[in-house]
């Protein structure tokens, strides 16, 4: 049997429904941009393998490094242990991040990241004698697949079978080009209905990923922000996407003046060589767990919490990732992306082309509404696997996001197989 038929035999994959897509296709290398499939066939990785590989497949550098320390130490529990690595990308990070921020809490994934930070928001203010517990987040927001992170997530149809079980969030608009005043207004509203129970404010800083890669301003969320420190509720960044340089910065944040309490992280960090997961918090956070009281601890902790193999291969990742070359190359991305979008803003079969850093995004013309189950998706997969792009468009929104390695080449290779879409619409 092919290792596809195998897989049918024995495997339950993600966000697939297995009566309708077809067998899934078998990897068996990867290098730089381009993943290989057991008949030979090429395909450039044009969403870096669900946004984690920032510096391409197979990385000897990270490689190199992740081997050597598996001959060190594996693993070993984080619970009154500790180990260089762990202690090193904590180092590495807070020198990055908003000057606000001075700890790292370890986990294994971006939904956990989201559900850490949520926890920590609610204990810190239980902590002190507070009973604040409703959150605030956008609509159409999307930060994670267990209960928690679906809780905080916009309600459709991947949370539509748990919806019963799932705690109350307020969500209020997203500020969208000329409707950012009607999302300030209905974050002051809510924030004069609930005084005093509002524990915090998530948000995916500039753009929503999974929601339709949908973009806002910078201005706006400083906005949001403000409103929130005046009223003394807590700011959570969900940069699992938009971290490590994606928005041409290395975190989203970082266009922001008023800066967030607690950020989360996953995805690039390890430039998707293996699951971490990270939640940043200022020393505001950290000392409201600080007592004598053991209750007062954060119960919080995975088998595999700062496991060194997964921190030594993001601190290789970072050592990459903060190389002139690669702050060259984003810029380059970055600048491709509004070529294309410039020459194309009056072709007629694309609309709403919007760009930001290394991710471009644009909607295709269509009968059907826009949204994550418009037929035109599985169209556009398959047009562009046919030429050997790998693309996972979200409905009838097509984005890139590459790994910062693709070369100019494998761009326009990409551009050309978009501008060729219409004849399939």
């Amino acid at each position: 049997m092919s290792l596809s038929e195998r897989d049918q035999k024995v495997i339950w994959h993600p966000y697939t429904q297995a009566e309708l897509n077809e067998p899934p296709i078998a990897i068996v290398k990867g290098e730089g941009v381009w993943l290989y499939d057991n008949f030979g066939t090429k395909y450039i990785d044009a969403v870096s393998s669900w946004w984690v590989n920032i510096h391409g497949h197979a990385h000897p550098y990270i490689a190199e490094k992740v081997a050597n320390q598996l001959g060190t130490l594996e693993h070993v529990i984080f619970a009154g242990f500790t180990h260089e690595p762990a202690i090193v990308l904590a180092e590495r990070l807070i020198e990055l991040l908003p000057d606000n921020h001075s700890r790292i809490f370890y986990s294994d994934n971006g939904s956990t990241a989201t559900e850490v930070a949520i926890k920590m928001a609610i204990q810190f203010w239980g902590n002190q004698g507070i009973q604040k517990n409703k959150i605030i987040a956008f609509e159409h927001a999307y930060h994670g697949d267990t209960f928690g992170a679906m809780s905080i997530s916009a309600r459709g149809a991947f949370t539509h079978s748990f919806s019963s079980l799932l705690f109350d969030v307020i969500h209020i608009p997203l500020p969208e080009a000329g409707q950012q005043e009607r999302t300030i207004e209905a974050l002051k509203k809510i924030l004069k209905e609930n005084e005093n129970e509002i524990a915090a404010f998530i948000f995916e800083p500039l753009i929503l990923g999974a929601g339709g890669m949908l973009m806002y301003e910078a201005s706006v969320l400083d906005a949001l922000i403000e409103l929130c420190q005046l009223n003394d509720i807590l700011t959570i960044a969900d940069e699992v996407m938009t971290g490590f340089g994606r928005t041409g910065k290395y975190f989203a944040t970082d266009y922001l003046k008023n800066k967030p309490d607690i950020i989360c992280l996953s995805k690039g960090i390890t430039g998707g060589t293996m699951p971490l997961g990270v939640t940043s918090c200022s020393e505001k956070i950290y000392n409201g767990f600080l007592s004598l009281n053991r209750n007062k601890t954060f119960f919080h902790g995975h088998s595999y919490t700062a496991n060194p193999l997964a921190c030594t291969a993001a601190i290789a990742s970072l050592d990459l990732l903060t190389e002139q070359q690669c702050l060259d190359d984003i810029k380059r991305i970055t600048h491709s992306h509004q070529s294309f979008l410039l020459k194309h803003q009056k072709t007629p079969f694309l609309k709403n082309l919007r760009c930001f850093g290394t991710i471009l995004a644009l909607d295709l013309m269509s009968t059907d509404p826009d949204s994550y189950f418009n037929p035109l998706r599985d169209k556009l997969y398959h047009y562009f696997l046919a030429k050997n792009i790998l693309l996972r468009p979200l409905g009838n929104t097509i984005y890139l996001m590459p790994p910062y390695c693709i070369s100019e080449k494998e761009l326009n290779t990409i551009y050309k197989a978009i501008e060729g879409v219409e004849t399939i619409l």
